[in-house]
């Protein structure tokens, strides 16, 4: 089962910058996680498809679907926990 963890940001946000280390820190501990970063400045369309309203906001998904979604600056213990849950 394939895992997504969608990471909508900008440029200009502040908490995102914060998020970031956070999901650095992930993505070299899982390396069966799939992790994109979606720049709602630049991609719109898929920021409306995901209903993205506040920044930062993340998606985990996998083959099933969304299977969690956070607002705001996320700890890493919440993130793992919702990776585990999908499947990674």
């Amino acid at each position: 089962m394939t895992v997504r963890l969608k990471d909508f940001y900008a440029d200009w946000c502040g908490p995102c910058k914060t998020q970031d280390p956070i999901l650095e820190e992930l993505e070299a501990d899982y390396e069966d996680v799939e992790f994109e970063k979606v720049d709602v400045d630049q991609e719109q369309d898929i920021a409306n498809q995901y209903q993205v309203r506040s920044l930062p906001t993340l998606v985990i998904e996998n083959d099933d679907g969304v299977v969690d979604r956070f607002v705001g600056v996320t700890q890493r213990e919440d993130i793992e926990e919702a990776l585990q849950a999908a499947g990674a």
